[in-house]
């Protein structure tokens, strides 16, 4: 049983982390707060004094801040649907024994390897060319017209290349989770006569709920902030400027570190709501 002294001396030892974490998550969040207050622009004029709310009320009847929201959760609903349902599939796929199953795990898991900015231009130069890329070739091949992928189908585009590079991440997570599975469960069910459909909705999904819970949150969090991809590709155009990618043309295109600042106030607010909500939603499970 631990004493006073213990505890004492287990506070002690982690206050040196404790302090330093909150101050690389404190520092930079007062520095945005102050910012969001002032008329500061480096290259005109400097620190030109307090406006209050000014900024965030300009941020925010910007004709392309609810544009901006609207782009960020289409993105990123679309990529936790394509991540969820293949890394299902794929999981209870690798899960089945066949030759050669660790290399074929090794090379799915894989492109959550490659930086963003990387896997952004392979996709953008050998997938999506309108001219040299496999898409274009493909649909020559059956006669049809090449399409231009970032301009005609934008969204979609970056939604296909973020959804690569996270899909390992949801496949490892589920087929961990899948591993667990007692299989006398499953094979009861089956002498039971229990169909495979019936089995993977009644035993194998409620035992993913916790898994798939677990890839939500952690996917959601990194997604609200996707940036790479879009500024390698598109760089914000034909309707794919995020939350964040606006913030970073105010900041430095603009070279306006206030209105910068309010909408950086203004996505930290969007993932407390996304989060507040997944966790409504779907973080009973947690506690399943």
């Amino acid at each position: 049983m631990a004493t006073q002294h213990s505890r004492s001396a287990a506070r002690i030892m982690m206050a040196p982390a404790v302090i330093l974490l909150l101050g690389w998550m404190l520092v930079p969040l007062i520095m945005t707060l102050v910012f969001s207050f002032k008329k500061y622009l480096p290259l005109r004029g400097g620190d030109l004094g307090w406006v209050g709310f000014e900024n965030y009320v300009r941020f925010v009847s910007s004709s392309a801040f609810w544009p901006s929201v609207l782009a960020t959760l289409t993105i990123v609903g679309g990529v936790l649907v394509i991540t969820l349902v293949l890394g299902v599939v794929l999981a209870i796929l690798l899960n089945q024994p066949m030759w050669g199953q660790g290399v074929v795990r090794i090379l799915v898991i894989a492109p959550f390897f490659v930086m963003p900015t990387v896997s952004a231009l392979v996709w953008k130069n050998m997938f999506l060319d309108p001219t040299n890329g496999l898409f274009a070739h493909l649909w020559r091949f059956f006669g049809a017209e090449p399409v231009s992928w970032l301009s005609e189908a934008s969204l979609s585009s970056i939604v296909l290349i973020v959804s690569w590079q996270w899909l390992p991440f949801a496949t490892l997570i589920l087929l961990t989770a899948i591993q667990s599975l007692d299989s006398e469960q499953l094979e009861a069910a089956e002498m039971d006569g229990a169909p495979p459909l019936k089995r993977f909705a009644f035993i194998t999904l409620p035992h993913l709920s916790r898994a798939i819970t677990i890839v939500l949150l952690i996917q959601t969090i990194f997604l609200l902030a996707i940036f790479a991809e879009i500024f390698v590709t598109t760089g914000g155009a034909f309707g794919t400027r995020t939350l964040t990618y606006l913030i970073f043309q105010r900041v430095l295109e603009s070279q306006n570190v206030g209105l910068g600042s309010a909408g950086g106030v203004y996505a930290i607010i969007l993932a407390n709501i996304v989060a507040i909500f997944l966790m409504r939603i779907v973080g009973k499970n947690l506690d399943a």
